[in-house]
């Protein structure tokens, strides 16, 4: 039997660290996204650098070094946290496990930092020091360094080789692999990333939105920005109303069980070219699973949070203002002697 219990708008951060009974360096701290966000998956899944509060980034610190020193870790230790933030903008952290192993992680923590974490780890547990082994990382106090870059990780998932599978994601591992974008940008490091996840976001045509009444208050300055990149704006009633009482113009659109034609049948017409729909709750998840399902089939890109759909405008406006860059890893850490 399995139960969980969900923080409905938290913010994940996982943190890979080294640890030698002794010291602790902390490798990374990478947020995961704002709820999970379902797809064929366009999923801001880990970033780094990521700017933190600072008094959240220091208890992210403190327990990480705290929990590590406690369990006698020695080698690499994985810790998974939750940010939830109040109503009075104050972040309460929860500590969801604790991992002492090599993490998943840690090859792409690795790439961004160009430290050899698993080789360094390895060491540790014949013996060495990190006082020996990374002295001026210890000696700073600091996390360690990933230079002038962005560098993106997003998972990916099978959902187009499973017919009538639905795509919500929940506690359970689904991913069969991850991948990574790297660029001097945020929003170019996102469109990377997605390109390889295998889904390629638009550069034009029509964006379908359906929000959930908590995200409504973001959803219009959001929707603003697809418009500028020259975007048309299908929605559904709700979503419509808040929009057009903005001052932005929409296509309305039935919901699957309102009537035809819906946003199915829109789909099915090529006339929609990526989805921002965020449910809230298992009911809306259910009723919706025809929308997910249709863009699986389609092979449209389909967001489920706002924080995703801020991500993917800063990629498509990217992918309209340049080309793509292409960087060697070695290039980027020549300069660190990593």
């Amino acid at each position: 039997m399995l139960v969980d219990h969900f923080l409905e708008s938290a913010i994940e951060v996982d943190v890979d660290a080294l640890c030698d009974s002794t010291d602790v360096i902390i490798a990374a701290s990478c947020s995961i996204s704002k709820r999970p966000a379902f797809t064929p998956a366009i999923r801001p899944a880990c970033c780094l650098p990521w700017a933190f509060v600072k008094r959240t980034l220091e208890v992210l610190r403190t327990y990480t070094r705290k929990l590590a020193l406690a369990l006698k870790v020695v080698g690499l230790v994985n810790l998974q946290f939750a940010i939830q933030r109040d109503a009075e903008d104050k972040d309460h952290v929860y500590v969801i496990e604790v991992n002492p192993r090599a993490s998943r992680t840690v090859p792409y923590v690795s790439k961004a930092t160009g430290i050899p974490l698993a080789k360094v780890a390895a060491r540790l547990m014949t013996g060495r020091k990190l006082s020996e082994l990374l002295p001026a990382q210890l000696a700073s106090g600091k996390d360690l360094e990933t230079g002038t870059h962005y560098y993106v990780k997003s998972p990916v998932f099978p959902w187009n080789k499973f017919a009538g599978v639905d795509t919500v994601l929940g506690p359970e591992m689904r991913s069969t692999g991850e991948v990574m974008g790297v660029a001097e940008t945020f929003g170019e490091a996102f469109a990377k990333a997605q390109l390889a996840a295998g889904q390629v976001l638009p550069t034009s045509g029509t964006v379908f939105f359906s929000v959930n009444d908590p995200d409504k208050p973001a959803v219009v300055d959001l929707v603003r920005s697809y418009v500028n990149l020259g975007f048309k704006i299908v929605a559904t009633e709700g979503t419509a109303n808040v929009l057009e009482k903005a001052g932005l113009i929409v296509e309305r659109v039935f919901k699957v069980k309102e009537g035809r034609p819906n946003i199915v049948d829109l789909i099915k017409g090529d006339r929609i070219q990526l989805l921002v729909n965020t449910p809230r709750g298992q009911d809306t998840f259910f009723d919706e699973k025809a929308i997910r399902r249709a863009a699986v089939l389609a092979r449209i890109p389909s967001i489920t949070t706002i924080a995703a759909a801020q991500a993917a405008v800063e990629g498509i406006a990217a992918m309209q203002n340049r080309q793509t860059t292409v960087y060697a890893l070695q290039q980027l850490h020549a300069t660190t002697g990593s």
